[in-house]
C-alpha cells in the first residue's frame, strides 16, 4: 500500500512527526483509515519517506496516548478508533434500498438474461486481447479503434441500414459520453427538442451545455410537427423505436415528415436507435438516418444488445460535423476502453453478434408471450402494452391504485418492477433479466398486491 496521503515534508516549518501525527489522525476521523486497519511499520515508513525511525515513533507514540492508535506487541500500530460523525458512504443511499439488494422477482430491466450471451466466447474475446501485450501498452485511437469502427459500419448497415463510413464513426464509454462530444462539437447554448420522460440522462448532458431544453407533443405516431414549428429548435432528440402516446415505432411518413422540416428550419435530428435492431415481433424499421444522412446524428449502443457491463456506444456523424470533429479531435481523449473496443471488434468481425441477436430475439419473443399470458391470467382487468425495443411490458388499470404503497408490498415478497414511480398511475416490467420460468410466480404475485390494495 502507498502511504501519499501522510505527509513528511522537509520544506514545511512544522515539525515532521506532527506532520505524520496530523495526517493519519485526519484520516481516522475522516473515516479513510478505519478501525482495525494496519499502519505502515515504523521501519517501513521510514525508508519510504526518508525520515529517521524516532520521527515515526514519535508521531505513533502520540497517536496512542490520545487513543487513535494501538501498539499490538510484535504485531504492529492498528487504528483503534472510530468516529461515529465522519461521512460514510453508505449515507448516499441511507433513503433508498441498496442496488445490491437481490429480488427473487426482477422485473426492473437492470440486467439480461444470461441464456442470450454466450459469455464463454465473449471472455475469450477478451483473453485474446489481453494476451497480446503490445495492444495493452499503447494508448487507442481516440476516435475508436479502427477495427471497431469498421466492424461497426458493417454491422450498423446490416441490422439498423445507417448509411455511413468508418471514417464517420465516433466510439466513446456509452450513450450519454457520446452526447457530451456530440454537444461540444454542436456548440453551447443551443435550443434542443425531445419527448418528456424519454432519454431523462440526456437532460442532465445538454443543461450542462447550456441548452434551452423543450418538450415536443406527441401524438400516437411520435413528434407532431407543430410541436416543432412551435419550439424552433436547433436540434431534435428522438428514439423512433418507441415515440408517441403509445410507444409504438415511428411510421415512416412522419418520420419523413420530421427530416423535411428539420431541413427546411436548419435542425439536427440527434436519433438515439436505442435497442433498434431487438425488435423480434415484427422487422426492425431502418434507422431515420437512412433517409437523411447528411442531417442527422445516429447514436447506438451495446448495453442491452450485448452486455450492460459493456459501456460502448458509438455515433455516425454527418460529413459537416465529422470535419468538424477532426479539427478538434487531438485535443481529446477516448472514454471506452481500448481492450473492450478490440474485444467488441473481433466478436462483430466473427458473426458472433449475429448468432446473440437471432437468440436475443427468440428469447425475448417468448418471454414476452409468456409474461402477456401470465398477465391475462392473474390481472385480467389490466390493459398493456408492449414496448418491443425497450424489452418491457406497461399495465394500466381502469381504477385507482396506489402505486407507492404497492411498490413497497412488492419489494417485500421480493418483486422489483422496472421503476419505482411514475406519474401517470401505471406499472412498468421487464422481461429482459428475469428468467422465463419465473414469470409466472412473479406476476402472481404482482396479482394478489394488486387484489389487497383493492
Amino acid at each position: 500500500m502507498l502511504n501519499d496521503f501522510i505527509i513528511a515534508d522537509k520544506s514545511v516549518k512544522k515539525p515532521m512527526y506532527r506532520q505524520i501525527y496530523l495526517s493519519i489522525r485526519q484520516a481516522i476521523e475522516n473515516g479513510t483509515l478505519k478501525k482495525g486497519s494496519r499502519l505502515p511499520s515504523i521501519r517501513a515508513l521510514s525508508a519510504e519517506k526518508n525520515i529517521s525511525k524516532t520521527t515515526v515513533t514519535s508521531a505513533y507514540d502520540q497517536l496512542c496516548a490520545e487513543g487513535y492508535v494501538m501498539n499490538k506487541p510484535q504485531s504492529g500500530y492498528y487504528v483503534a478508533a472510530e468516529f461515529e460523525n465522519r461521512p460514510k458512504a453508505a449515507d448516499i443511499f441511507s433513503k433508498r434500498e441498496s442496488e445490491s439488494r437481490y429480488y427473487e422477482y426482477d422485473f426492473s430491466g437492470k440486467s439480461i438474461d444470461e441464456k442470450i450471451i454466450d459469455l464463454a466466447e465473449w471472455k475469450k474475446c477478451i483473453k485474446d486481447i489481453v494476451n497480446r501485450n503490445y495492444l495493452l501498452t499503447s494508448y487507442g485511437d481516440v476516435q475508436g479503434e479502427e477495427a471497431l469502427r469498421e466492424a461497426l459500419q458493417k454491422y450498423a448497415l446490416g441490422t439498423r441500414s445507417v448509411n455511413a463510413r468508418s471514417d464517420n464513426i465516433v466510439v466513446g464509454a456509452g450513450t450519454q459520453a457520446i452526447l457530451f462530444l456530440l454537444c461540444s462539437l454542436i456548440g453551447y447554448g443551443k435550443k434542443i427538442a425531445l419527448e418528456r420522460g424519454g432519454y431523462v440522462q440526456s437532460e442532465l448532458v445538454f443543461r450542462s451545455f447550456n441548452y434551452e431544453v423543450n418538450y415536443y407533443d406527441c401524438d400516437e405516431y411520435g413528434v407532431t410537427i407543430n410541436s416543432l414549428e412551435e419550439i424552433k429548435p436547433d436540434a431534435i432528440l428522438i428514439n423512433p423505436n418507441f415515440s408517441g402516446t403509445r410507444g409504438d415505432n415511428m411510421p415512416v411518413t412522419r418520420r419523413l415528415e420530421m427530416i423535411e422540416w428539420a431541413k427546411k428550419n436548419g435542425a439536427l435530428i440527434i436519433e438515439d436507435d436505442y435497442n433498434g435492431e431487438l425488435r423480434y415481433s415484427t422487422l426492425p424499421a431502418p434507422c431515420v438516418q437512412n433517409y437523411d444522412p447528411e442531417n442527422t446524428v445516429y447514436i447506438g449502443s451495446f448495453s442491452k444488445v450485448l452486455l450492460p457491463s459493456v459501456r460502448i456506444g458509438y455515433m455516425v456523424l454527418p460529413q459537416t460535423l465529422t470535419e468538424k470533429y477532426n479539427s478538434v479531435k487531438g485535443l481529446m481523449n477516448q472514454t471506452a476502453s481500448k481492450t473492450e473496443q478490440l474485444a467488441l471488434a473481433r466478436y462483430i468481425s466473427g458473426g458472433k453478434i449475429d448468432v446473440h441477436l437471432r437468440k436475443a430475439r427468440r428469447v425475448y419473443l417468448e418471454k414476452s408471450k409468456r409474461m402477456l399470458e401470465a398477465i391475462e391470467k392473474y390481472l385480467p382487468d389490466a390493459k398493456t402494452r408492449l414496448n418491443e425495443t425497450s424489452l418491457y411490458l406497461t399495465l394500466y388499470f381502469p381504477y385507482a391504485v396506489d402505486v407507492k404503497k404497492a411498490v413497497e408490498l412488492l419489494k417485500q415478497k421480493s418483486v422489483r418492477l422496472k421503476n419505482d414511480i411514475r406519474g401517470d398511475g401505471a406499472f412498468a416490467l421487464s422481461f429482459s433479466g428475469i428468467s422465463e420460468d419465473k414469470i409466472d410466480d412473479g406476476i402472481r404475485l404482482f396479482g394478489d398486491t394488486i387484489k389487497e390494495l383493492m
